[in-house]
């Protein structure tokens, strides 16, 4: 009696276990491959994005990448201009950044006076922010003032909504197309960290 209840115990301990380490392979597949959490931690989004805004990330859309590496085996689709994407810092690959597209592969892009220019055409943006009434010269720094460019092949220009305030491309460059993690989609959570309460309003509201 004694070993059949011996036995019954150990087989339902080797069912938790097994049941976690599914879970826990499950976890990693996902987030590998499919849908990963990141957290808003600046206002250079701000605002389509806040700080304290909790985003999913949809990892497959550009295509599906070697685990660990950068090597896409699987492509989809391309960013599209206006997709916000999280991407590795070009400067630091440990740090992951979060803007919009504004300038695709090819595109010949410019700046004048804070209006965004490709092709030679006036680009329309609902959702950029202008908060600063300063218009900087290019001789003196590229946030207001920048290019004409041509945007390489396999990179992307990417710029903060909060236009006065984002540290992006114009600053630090391009971003390679293998090293953009995702698409951002829908806000999960949300939480106001200077007043100490939830967003509700914010949570579920997908990403444009």
């Amino acid at each position: 009696m004694e070993k059949a209840k011996s036995k019954s115990k150990k087989h339902v301990i080797r069912e938790y276990i097994e049941s976690i380490l599914i879970a826990v392979v499950m976890a990693l597949i996902i987030k590998a491959f499919i849908v990963q959490a990141f957290k808003i931690p600046s206002g250079s989004m701000i605002p389509t994005l806040k700080i304290g805004d909790h985003i999913l990330v949809n990892k497959f859309i550009y295509g599906v990448k070697i685990p660990f590496t950068d090597r896409i085996v699987i492509p989809f689709k391309m960013p599209q201009r206006g997709d916000i994407i999280v991407f590795k810092f070009p400067e630091d690959e440990k740090k992951d950044f979060i803007k919009r597209v504004v300038g695709l592969p090819g595109d010949t892009l410019e700046i004048k006076e804070k209006m965004v220019y490709i092709n030679g055409k006036s680009l329309e943006e609902q959702y950029a922010a202008h908060s600063d009434p300063m218009v900087y010269p290019g001789a003196i720094q590229p946030r207001d003032n920048y290019g004409p460019i041509v945007i390489p092949e396999d990179s992307y220009f990417a710029m903060g909504d909060n236009r006065d305030f984002s540290l992006d491309s114009r600053y630090w460059g391009f971003v390679k197309l293998n090293k953009i993690k995702g698409k951002a989609f829908i806000i999960y959570w949300s939480w106001d960290g200077e007043d100490s309460w939830v967003r509700w309003g914010r949570m579920g509201m997908l990403i444009k």
